[in-house]
């Protein structure tokens, strides 16, 4: 089972039909929307700081969530992929936007809609990453324009494959 434990005050509070990896960790000031799933190793820490999670998020195996104290919150959007290994910290992912493995999304970043973070990429702090646009590199910096629908569907896909591959571990 995974790791849920409340500190300050705050009790994580998990939506409807989440999946949880049973060594995932979630702490304190964590809120997750149904329909997301928490892969292996990953953790969502809101001890110093909120964490709002969207539905139908992935946030997947070994990613970390976190904030600055009394700085930064980390709110992630519906139908939004985190890849293996991310860290998102106290920065806004928009609806339908995927952050790459091993990237890194850092303080007051905002990651608008439907768009991409290559793997390894670093987004530095409060950098604004407009809708529908691929950044890459360290720091991350601007590629192209891309469909933000079409992007938008294509993330809302990878995350309905992560809420049937979670089905398969209930």
């Amino acid at each position: 089972m995974a790791l849920i434990r409340p500190v300050r005050g705050f009790t994580p509070e998990i939506g409807k039909n989440v999946f949880l990896a049973e060594n995932a960790t979630v702490i304190g000031d964590v809120v997750i929307g149904r329909d997301s799933s928490i892969w292996y190793n990953t953790v969502l820490r809101g001890d110093v700081n909120s964490i709002r999670i969207g539905e139908r998020v992935n946030i997947q195996d070994g990613a970390v969530v976190h904030t600055l104290y009394e700085k930064s919150i980390a709110i992630i959007g519906d139908d939004v992929s985190i890849g293996h290994n991310a860290t998102i910290h106290g920065a806004r992912i928009e609806n339908g936007a995927l952050i790459g493995m091993n990237a890194v999304v850092l303080d007051h970043a905002v990651i608008g809609e439907g768009a991409l973070i290559a793997a390894g990429s670093v987004v530095l702090s409060g950098v604004h990453v407009a809708a529908g646009s691929i950044y890459a590199g360290i720091p991350a910096k601007f590629v192209k324009r891309i469909n933000t629908e079409q992007s938008k569907e294509i993330n809302q896909k990878i995350a309905r494959n992560y809420l049937m591959y979670s089905d398969w571990y209930k």
